[in-house]
């Protein structure tokens, strides 16, 4: 996960943190997974990092996370004590979301 979050999202969020949301949602939630919590924290670092001299894929990146709002609210009671820990800070981390790129025009 830590060789992922280098990739993904926990420096910069670049073109592949945009593809790899919607699959790392799916691994939040399948619970044959392994570190599913990580998983979470690693969309929370890609909501809370950006990428300025690419503003646009920046702010596709935190739609990518801010649309999984519902996924997240579900994670929040998971039986897994660490993944509802992870998902109650996104959730937070969501809910007070804003970001120069994330406003509206």
């Amino acid at each position: 996960m830590s060789d992922l979050g280098l990739w993904l999202g926990e420096l910069a969020v670049f073109d592949a943190t945009v593809e790899a949301v919607p699959l790392l949602w799916n691994l939040a939630v399948t619970d044959s997974v392994n570190g599913r919590s990580g998983v979470v924290e690693l969309l929370q670092a890609i909501l809370e990092h950006g990428n300025p001299p690419q503003i646009a894929v920046q702010r596709a990146a935190h739609r990518a996370v801010l649309n999984g709002r519902s996924t997240a609210d579900m994670l929040a009671c998971d039986e897994d004590a660490a993944v509802r820990a992870a998902a109650a800070n996104l959730v937070t981390a969501i809910g007070s979301h804003v970001c120069e790129s994330c406003r509206p025009a």
